[in-house]
């Protein structure tokens, strides 16, 4: 295909005229026939009913991204179908795309759990929808217009995703060649017509956000920064105003993204727009570091991103009224911000930092991490119907701990070395949308004590995978809480003074956020603290910790192990690597005690996995007793009650 050529899925409108249109109306037509009772002609949500509609987006993966009409194309659709999902999934579920995976095979095997008999989606037929045109017919009432943007501020594509949540409008890129989706959609007479909600261009079409004077339709002086300038505008629109929810924020790649050959559509993260959407979330893609400029805007003030960042999180915080705050998306480290891009900090320094800083406000995250970050279908998901509680099974209790011989009866623990897996990390709904197909068909699955580390926070973008694996675990299949509790921060930096923002302590906010996802999925054990850049937890937050968490906490800047108000707390050993010689290191910490007690870290590990470290473990030391993580800190606490501090040399719990 030429350059000049139409790309896959796209017409020449200008050409087609009104004869086109009203072959997409026909088609539309036949779908409607096909049991769906939607009018389009009032502004309304297709009527409940029967059928889901899907959305096929493989040619999309098939698209020849190195040619940047082609990308354009591929870009547009995917934003237009992702932004309208949103606006028709906001009630109830009315659309599902299929992408990610081979030939969308993740978003299919989901699909396909939920219409198993019994299951939430059985009574749904399927309805496929061929083009994004047919699409918007069908749905041409809930869409009250487009966010037409301004790839020249790629800034603007996340505005437009703020504003098409608020505005309910499809975001679109300004593209007036004849046959784009701007064309076909918003400028051809023989088009749609959808009126412009927002237009984040001038009418003459030059940038609106030029990074000097002072910030359009505000009385702020501009950064310096056309891309801070149009973030801090849509703060000032949408997020000051009400208009955005302050507690669902959402990190992803601007339409920089455009400007890079060759990657893959997923990439674009598009699909993960759809449920904050929905929320009416507030977007933004800015780096975290103050000491240099970022590959996308190298001709900024040093720092602007970075101050603007603080700027929506103060925003947001100010709005919420101090609740707690989610931000999906993650640091696009391989494609900016870090030293994979030329800049000067590493993945996880800038991991760290931006870590640091949001946890100052409030906030905690739900980390799409590059490599298995793309989600689809969440405004989908998100409706799920979950219970008010899921009970674990199979918990020890001090007869189980009895019939093992790690208890004995006269309530001392046998000495043995009690090692256990924190199998992570699960602190990201797109991390384990994409990974339970694999992991939890694993065959080895519940053959050895597994004490899965999934995020309790996950259950508001993908409540499915959560309950699912409720349903179907295995009697050694057991649940924690994944770092840092329920949601990804540094609960170091909830205390006074905070670095970056000044605020008063937020560790009250956290205590009541996380006892309600502790209640609603039975957790009683924190696997994993990650402290990052914060100061060790104080002795308020340690307090919390223990209240919510009764069962046991793992963190990294505590003492080796220490009991806080009853409750035991373990400094968390090594992440595992290389198998033989993360077993070897594991068998010569416990070696130099005489009963020891370690938690180790897994990361992505399958069960077949877990089982072969197990097997070797034993091979390398049969006195070596791998238990699930709620056994691990039962039996630690009985040791460090009945000891106390004369025992705690000769039962002393090894350091990292």
């Amino acid at each position: 295909m030429t350059d000049t050529e139409s790309a896959p899925g796209t017409h020449n409108w200008r050409t087609a005229g009104a004869p086109r249109l009203l072959q997409i109306l026909a088609a539309a037509a036949c779908l409607l026939a096909a049991g769906s009772s939607y009018a389009g002609a009032s502004r309304q949500t297709p009527a409940e009913g029967p059928i889901l509609y899907t959305f096929d987006c493989e040619r999309l993966r098939a698209a020849n991204l190195a040619n940047p009409a082609a990308r354009r194309a591929a870009w547009d659709e995917l934003q237009v179908v992702t932004t309208l999902q949103g606006i028709v999934n906001r009630r109830s579920p009315h659309l599902y795309i299929q992408l990610v995976g081979d030939h969308g095979k993740i978003d299919r095997y989901w699909l396909g759990r939920l219409q198993e008999p019994g299951q939430w989606l059985a009574g749904r037929r399927l309805q496929p929808v061929a083009t994004v045109d047919q699409l918007v017919v069908l749905f041409r009432g809930s869409i009250r217009g487009a966010v037409v943007w301004d790839e020249r501020v790629p800034a603007t594509s996340t505005v437009a995703s703020t504003a098409a949540g608020v505005e309910d409008a499809v975001a679109v890129r300004y593209d007036p060649a004849a046959g784009s989706l701007y064309d076909r959609l918003v400028a051809s007479p023989g088009g749609f017509r959808l009126p412009v909600r927002v237009r984040l261009l001038r009418e003459d079409n030059s940038p609106l956000f030029t990074g000097s004077g002072t910030i359009p339709g505000t009385q702020l002086a501009s950064t310096g920064s056309a891309k801070c300038d149009a973030h801090l505008w849509a703060v000032e629109r949408y997020l000051k105003t009400g208009k955005c929810d302050p507690t669902r924020l959402a990190y992803y790649p601007s339409g920089w993204w455009l400007t890079r050959a060759g990657g893959s559509i997923e990439r674009t993260l598009l699909s993960n727009h759809d449920y904050f959407i929905s929320r009416r979330g507030f977007f933004f893609d800015l780096s975290p570091w103050d000491d240099e400029s970022p590959d996308d805007d190298l001709g900024a003030p040093k720092g602007a991103d970075a101050r603007t960042l603080r700027t929506i999180l103060r925003a947001a915080y100010d709005a919420s009224k101090g609740r707690m705050i989610l931000v999906g998306g993650f640091p696009p480290w391989d494609q900016k911000y870090t030293d994979a891009t030329g800049r000067k900090h590493g993945g996880v320094p800038t991991e760290w930092r931006y870590a640091e800083i949001l946890s100052c406000f409030n906030a905690f995250m739900d980390a799409d991490a590059p490599g298995l970050d793309a989600m689809a279908n969440a405004s989908v998901f998100c409706r799920y119907p979950l219970a008010s509680r899921y009970p674990q099974r199979n918990l020890p209790t001090d007869k189980t701990l009895l019939a093992k011989g790690w208890l004995r009866a006269d309530g001392t623990v046998a000495p043995h070395f009690y090692v256990a897996i924190y199998v992570g990390d699960y602190d990201s709904a797109a991390w384990l949308y994409q990974r339970i197909p694999d992991l939890w068909d694993d065959p080895a699955r519940g053959s050895v004590p597994i004490g899965w580390a999934f995020n309790p926070t996950l259950a508001e973008r993908f409540p499915v995978g959560l309950a699912y694996t409720r349903r179907t675990a295995s009697a050694n299949d057991t649940f924690v809480a994944g770092d840092s509790g329920a949601g990804y921060l540094n609960p170091g930096n909830l205390a006074p003074p905070r670095k970056w923002s000044g605020l008063p302590s937020g560790i009250g906010a956290w205590e009541e956020h996380c006892r309600r996802y502790y209640r609603q999925w039975d957790l009683r054990v924190t696997g994993f603290v990650i402290d990052g850049y914060a100061p060790p937890m104080d002795a308020a937050t340690l307090s919390a910790y223990a209240r919510f968490s009764p069962g046991g906490v793992a963190a990294q800047k505590i003492p080796a192990a220490s009991l806080v108000n009853g409750v035991p707390f373990l400094r968390m050993g090594f992440d595992l690597g290389d198998l033989e010689s993360s077993a070897k290191e594991i068998v010569r910490i416990a070696k130099l005690h005489e009963m020891s007690f370690g938690i180790y870290r897994t990361i992505l590990w399958s069960p077949a996995g877990q089982r072969a470290l197990v097997d070797r473990l034993r091979e390398l030391d049969p006195d070596i007793q791998v238990v699930d993580p709620h056994a691990l800190f039962s039996l630690l606490g009985i040791v460090l009650e009945q000891e106390a501090a004369e025992r705690l040399g000769k039962y002393r719990v090894p350091g990292r």
